[in-house]
């Protein structure tokens, strides 16, 4: 067992961020061998704009969970490299639209083949061991508990712990 299995909790956070890094950094290789010019962190608009003709900045950031800035920032960045583009709301002028150009169709072509290939790949990994098959449900799991868990004031309380009041 290293440190970090030994560790338990306490490390949690450390774990996951060091296996979402060589999770993602694995994806990106695949799409670099591939010859493929894509970054697994654009996924998430690629994925949504791959099931919907356009979506505002506001709803992918409610349907990715991220900021309205951070959805923004990465908008921008595939706006620069002319993936996808924006245009106003007819509805509501406040409002930006996100939609692919053409390139950006050109790619999402390119990359759905390495989508179902990695959905294949990962289906094949979980049957190599029943605990893998656990994962994702246990992840969604956390996640949801962890929503209505306010674990800094469950600690807080452990740490300064109101005394018995005598009436």
């Amino acid at each position: 067992m290293n440190l970090y299995q030994s560790l338990g909790y306490l490390v949690l956070g450390s774990r996951l961020r060091r296996m979402s890094e060589t999770f993602l950094a694995e994806i990106n290789r695949i799409y670099q061998n591939q010859g493929i010019e894509f970054d697994a962190s654009w996924f998430p608009v690629f994925y949504l704009l791959s099931k919907n003709d356009s979506l505002s900045i506001k709803e992918l950031s409610g349907q990715t969970e991220v900021s309205h800035p951070a959805a923004s920032q990465l908008i921008t960045n595939l706006k620069n490299r002319k993936l996808v583009e924006t245009t106003v709301c007819v509805d509501d002028g406040r409002r930006q639209l996100v939609q692919f150009t053409d390139k950006g169709r050109e790619l999402l072509k390119q990359i759905l083949p390495v989508w179902e290939a990695i959905t294949a790949s990962m289906n094949e990994l979980e049957e190599t061991d029943p605990k893998i098959a656990e994962i994702l449900p246990a992840i969604s799991a956390l996640e949801n508990t962890f929503r209505n868990y306010n674990l800094a004031g469950k600690v807080g309380e452990k740490l300064n712990p109101i005394p018995n009041e005598k009436f």
